[in-house]
């Protein structure tokens, strides 16, 4: 059974920082290119950031790009996201998630909050 735990959100200044984290569980995760995404009230979820399966690849939304910086350790079965600068536009809820389950709309897990607000 897929599982993927994101965690780290929370209230944050502008100009701040959170690091978010998820574990997956249930499938061969050093097998699988990742991403983070995030959907905003009112708005789509929106892919944030790529990373591939071996992590040396990745890519980011020009709207974070220089700002956020995704990660992975396969040997834990961990994507992180480190985000910097953050500005009130990246309030969202965010999701980690396998690149290929996303596509299909599958195995989502509950987000983590992120609130960027004075």
């Amino acid at each position: 059974q897929v599982q993927l735990v994101e965690s780290g959100g929370g209230l944050v200044q502008p100009g701040g920082s959170l690091r978010l984290s998820c574990a997956a569980s249930g499938f061969t995760f050093s097998n699988n290119p990742m991403a983070w995404y995030r959907q905003a009230p009112g708005k789509e979820r929106e892919l944030v950031a790529f990373i591939s399966a071996s992590g040396g690849r990745t890519n980011y939304a020009d709207s974070v790009k220089g700002r956020f910086t995704i990660a992975r350790d396969n040997t834990k079965g961990t994507l992180s996201l480190q985000m910097n600068s953050l500005k009130a536009e990246d309030t969202a809820v965010y999701y980690c998630n396998a690149v290929v389950f996303a596509q299909i709309g599958t195995n989502w897990g509950q987000g983590t909050q992120v609130t960027v607000s004075s």
